[in-house]
């Protein structure tokens, strides 16, 4: 058999599964084929240009092998995220997920750079879907897809190290808002199941994307089916969901309390952030899906203007509100081409040429789905390849790992580091020691501390003097025992920084710090113990609200 045959076979295999589970059809195939194009497209130029993962995932990783290393029972307290560690209150699954990879042999790294792409390219399926039923246009469908699929700003969130769990709980929150959208406006039972077990494994994921899909669903059954049947329907939605996450739920409330998940729930912007984020950035990309909605509210189309109008004014994040935006672009554009009979007049022209009219328009809409692939392929190609990279910006460098593996070599297991620059996410991880300045993962121990860590980690990362970063640390910890410097380029919450050899000089300077370790982009200076950094070490330090 050739390679083209067995592509054909395999593929034909794989649509017939797909059909026997999802709401598609043969015809579906060519539309959720250009639709997954754009999404393998950006995987692919993330891959090729990103030898380590973009931004962060070392607390996540960490959390998936304490998992592993305790049986999958879950951990209490993660370690090394700070003195006191981290508790373990995320939502679990896709750290099982990750345990399991773990598991059977796959590399922490590898997993965190190649397994979110996974997810952006799955997310393409129930995007075209519920654009293709919001439209009733399959070529509609797969440009919601091919929008979302090479946004920036949705992609580097999930594309990403975090994707493991953003780009998976995106998707199972996608799939659980277009099932919803057909249990409302069928019959049909496989939706509410569909719906109901997606919603599930997004409140098993993230509590962010739980919110996006618990407003997506209520907001759904009061646009499109305000009835007994449709309350009933939402109703086994919502309470099935909350019965699959129920062990997890109960389990994370017995151990830690509702009080730290409703404090967490303040950090990172929040609920309900989204209208400062309004009024501070008003660009195109925020009003043209704006004055989409407000069409189709005119045209009384009120499901996707009031969608929009939740993303937009619920979440400071920008992704939900983009994605959300692709799906009232892609209506808005339908239903102007079907009031001004663009589809009529090409027909008429089709016809007159003696061709088929319906496989004219079709070819016409793919091929602008696949320049449009091209050409958002081709900027994303321009923007991950710059020095400042603003979408998928590394954490990690070989020199930087290089440091990591020596701390975890030559350093006793006890032994504290501040960690400059964006390399500290991971090096609990990779280094199998504590760092003492750190946000990742406060915010479910003290919004308070979580900030005042944000505040000393920009401040010592951002330092020129060694008595800089001494003071920061202290703001929140002790003075530490090593401090990690990066040299040249690196960055700082995913913002570049530049260090040109003046902090290095000052450590060198001072006489409570010598050289531990050098290699051509880090160095390490440690402590040099006297007394009174005995008598100090020895005093309790307040870290709720410290300043």
């Amino acid at each position: 058999m050739s390679v083209s045959s067995w592509i054909r076979v395999r593929s034909e295999r794989a649509f017939g599964r797909l059909e026997r589970v999802t709401p598609v059809t043969s015809r579906d195939r060519g539309w959720i084929a250009l639709s997954m194009l754009p999404a393998l497209v950006a995987v692919s130029i993330y891959l090729s240009t990103n030898a380590y993962p973009a931004f962060g995932a070392g607390l996540y990783v960490e959390f998936a092998e304490q998992i592993a290393a305790n049986g999958f029972v879950p951990p209490t307290n993660v370690e090394h995220y700070t003195s006191d560690g981290v508790p373990f209150s995320y939502p679990p699954l896709q750290f099982y997920v990750v345990a399991v990879l773990l598991e059977l042999g796959a590399e922490p790294v590898t997993i965190a750079r190649v397994l979110p792409g996974l997810a952006v390219v799955l997310a393409t399926i129930p995007a075209y879907v519920l654009g293709r039923d919001l439209t009733d246009s399959r070529p509609a469908g797969a440009a919601v897809a091919v929008a979302l699929s090479l946004n920036p700003q949705v992609l580097q969130w999930h594309v990403s190290a975090g994707g493991v769990v953003r780009g998976f709980a995106f998707l199972y929150a996608l799939v659980a808002i277009s099932a919803a959208y057909r249990a409302f406006t069928t019959e049909r039972l496989r939706p509410v199941v569909v719906a109901t077990v997606a919603f599930g494994c997004t409140v098993l994921s993230h509590p962010t994307y739980t919110v996006f899909a618990a407003g997506s669903i209520l907001i759904c059954y009061l646009a499109e089916s305000r009835t007994v049947a449709g309350f009933g329907r939402g109703l086994v939605i919502g309470l099935g969901g909350a019965v699959i996450a129920s062990p997890w739920i109960a389990w994370a409330i017995a151990t830690f309390g509702v009080d730290q998940f409703t404090s967490a729930a303040g950090t990172h912007g929040g609920v309900g952030g989204g209208a400062n984020a309004i009024i501070g950035y008003a660009s195109l990309a925020v009003l043209v899906p704006l004055a989409a909605g407000a069409y189709l509210l005119f045209r009384r189309r009120v499901f996707v203007p009031l969608w929009l109008a939740f993303a937009e004014l619920a979440f400071k994040q920008p992704r939900f509100s983009y994605a959300v935006g692709a799906f009232a672009i892609a209506a808005t554009v339908v239903d102007v081409v079907d009031r001004t009979n663009v589809v009529g007049v090409a027909s008429d022209v089709a016809r007159s040429l003696s061709v088929d009219e319906h496989a004219t328009i079709g070819a016409v809409a793919a091929v602008c789905l696949v320049l449009s692939t091209a050409v958002g392929g081709a900027y994303l190609a321009h923007e991950m390849t710059l020095e400042s990279d603003p979408t998928t910006p590394e954490f990690l460098d070989d020199e930087s790992v290089e440091a990591m593996e020596w701390a975890e070599r030559e350093t006793d297991e006890d032994a504290t580091f501040v960690v400059l620059g964006d390399a500290a996410e991971w090096f609990p991880l990779l280094a199998d020691r504590t760092i003492v300045v750190g946000p990742w993962g406060v915010e479910w121990r003290n919004p308070d501390l979580f900030y005042d860590h944000i505040r000393a980690y920009e401040t010592s990362s951002r330092c020129q003097t060694a008595r800089c970063v001494e003071a920061a640390s202290t703001n929140v910890s002790r003075v530490p025992e090593y401090v990690v410097v990066p040299k040249g380029s690196y960055t700082v919450r995913g913002h570049p920084a530049k260090q040109f050899g003046v902090l290095d000089r000052s450590f060198e300077a001072s006489a409570d710090w010598e050289r531990a370790y050098e290699n051509d982009g880090v160095v390490v200076f440690h402590a040099v113990e006297t007394d009174t950094d005995v008598a100090l070490d020895s005093r309790p330090v307040d870290h709720v609200g410290a300043r």
